[in-house]
């Protein structure tokens, strides 16, 4: 009975074929497991930014001159520190202050991004729809606690807008999120099978085409502040605390610098107050004594323009990576055109996100142009690139030089030689029209030329005489046949 069974059930695949889900079943996570590892992902990156910002504060107020210390002050300082982190508008005794640092931004978004795909892994998650807890409890624990410490600062020399406060954390954690869980829940896939494949090809070089924009921004900003480092150094005062204190800000706000540099480098410039720096325009005014604007001239230079050379190579670098997507040019230049979209949309996010209200002092407002910076920025990248893509790529053979009308229509309508019956058909219509002719002219060559008479049709109702031969002969016959009846007998 046992072997009887152990047939019956014996698995006939060879081995190595063995379905992957009889070898490693996926484990179920359990609901407690869920919640707990949804908690950690919304909670670490909160707590752990909370504190790095009471860390830096801490350290900044320890090392200053002339200040006194204390923890609990730092504790509640961080509190708009952090919202100023998430870029929350802040109000420092009735004194706007909107241009806020960018660096913090970039390292809190990357915390969530990284707890985010941590938690959709331990969970287990392989679609998009396994990754919408993780990203709606991340997003909503970021905004719940935005809101918190704008109702705990209410009173305080610092206002926050709870508004504001709920707003803009919970959405820039929540985009933080879908890009930190992205590869993971497979995305990426699900977004090149519901889009054109030339728009995704499209939107890849604008990707490159805008990180090639930063770059060229960040070159120049750093050419410009190693020319100008004895203005730095003379920015920095002897004390440690003070230095200490200009160094991270300055630090904290190097992104938002290599943006108004790569403003000025594509040609819109931008502006500090009543100063004015672009490409073809110079306005002087006054400038905070922060180390990280002490590249910005102090005049207009004529060489300027030599540095659109670099918005211009990056174009043509977005051109040469789209130039091999199609043999189709138009179609090269819809991925071009596509590129060049998400390249002005950057410029405007990065722009919106660099400036802003600086008090009501002389260094209000900071501004970058957003609306002709995303304009010249497309153009830097259409243009240039698209002459690339366009000249640079496959192009379909050309069509070989056309024959006259009447041999292309005759070789159109040359019959095929897998039909042998229309052949036939059409050889006895010519011979048909072939013996009509010669019957024709044969007639009317006798009429002409031949002298000897036709001889004459017979008329109706005579006899010939084939016909009276053989009555004869049949009468003959039957006269001799012995058993016809009517015979002798």
């Amino acid at each position: 009975m046992v072997r009887i069974m152990t047939l019956l059930t014996r698995d006939e695949r060879p081995p190595g074929e063995e379905p992957v889900s009889d070898l490693v079943p996926e484990p179920e996570v359990s609901r407690a497991k869920r919640v707990r590892v949804l908690l950690a992902a919304a909670c670490a990156p909160l707590l752990f930014s909370y504190t790095a910002v009471a860390t830096v504060l801490a350290v900044v107020a320890f090392a200053a001159d002339r200040s006194r210390f204390s923890a609990t002050g730092a504790l509640l300082a961080a509190g708009p520190g952090w919202l100023a982190a998430w870029q929350v508008e802040l109000d420092l005794g009735g004194h706007p202050l909107g241009i806020l640092p960018l660096l913090p931004t970039l390292v809190v978004a990357w915390l969530v991004a990284r707890a985010a795909a941590r938690a959709v892994r331990r969970i287990g998650g392989r679609t998009p729809a396994d990754a919408v807890p993780v990203v709606a409890v991340t997003a909503g624990a970021h905004a719940l606690f935005g809101v918190l410490i704008a109702l705990m600062a209410s009173g305080s020399p610092i206002g926050v807008n709870p508004l504001t406060a709920f707003c803009v954390p919970g959405l820039i954690a929540g985009l933080a999120a879908v890009a930190g869980i992205a590869k993971v829940c497979g995305l990426p896939a699900a977004v090149r099978d519901r889009f054109d494949p030339v728009a995704v090809r499209g939107l890849r070089a604008g990707a490159l085409g805008l990180a090639a924009m930063i770059a060229c921004g960040a070159v120049v900003f750093t050419a410009a502040t190693a020319l100008s480092w004895s203005t730095v150094d003379s920015l920095f005062e002897p004390g440690f605390g003070t230095s200490f204190g200009l160094f991270a800000l300055s630090v904290a706000y190097l992104p938002n610098a290599i943006v108004a540099a790569l403003s000025f480098t594509t040609g819109p410039g931008f502006s500090v107050g009543s100063l004015t720096v672009g490409m073809f325009g110079y306005r002087e005014g006054q400038l905070p004594g922060v180390p990280v604007l002490a590249g910005i001239p102090s005049h207009h230079a004529v060489w300027w323009p030599a540095l659109l050379l670099l918005p211009a190579l990056a174009g043509v670098l977005v051109g040469w990576k789209i130039r091999t997507i199609d043999e189709d040019p138009m179609l090269r230049m819809r991925a071009v055109a596509v590129a060049g979209a998400l390249v002005a949309f950057g410029c405007v996010v990065l722009g919106t996100l660099a400036g802003g209200r600086l008090g009501d002092g002389p260094f209000d407002p900071v501004s970058v142009p957003v609306g002709v910076a995303s304009v010249i920025a497309f153009c830097w990248i259409v243009i240039p690139g698209g002459f690339v893509a366009f000249f640079a790529g496959a192009h379909e053979p050309p069509e070989p030089p056309g024959e006259p009308e009447d041999v292309a229509e005759a070789e159109e309508e040359e019959p095929v030689e897998d039909q042998p019956a229309e052949e036939a058909e059409a050889a006895l219509d010519d011979e048909e029209l072939d013996d009509e002719a010669e019957a024709e002219l044969a007639r009317e060559l006798g009429e002409d030329f031949d002298e000897t008479p036709a001889e004459p049709e017979p008329e109706p109702g005579a006899e010939t005489d084939l016909e009276q031969d053989t009555a004869v002969t049949e009468s003959t016959d039957g006269s001799g046949d012995e058993s016809a009846p009517g015979g002798d007998r």
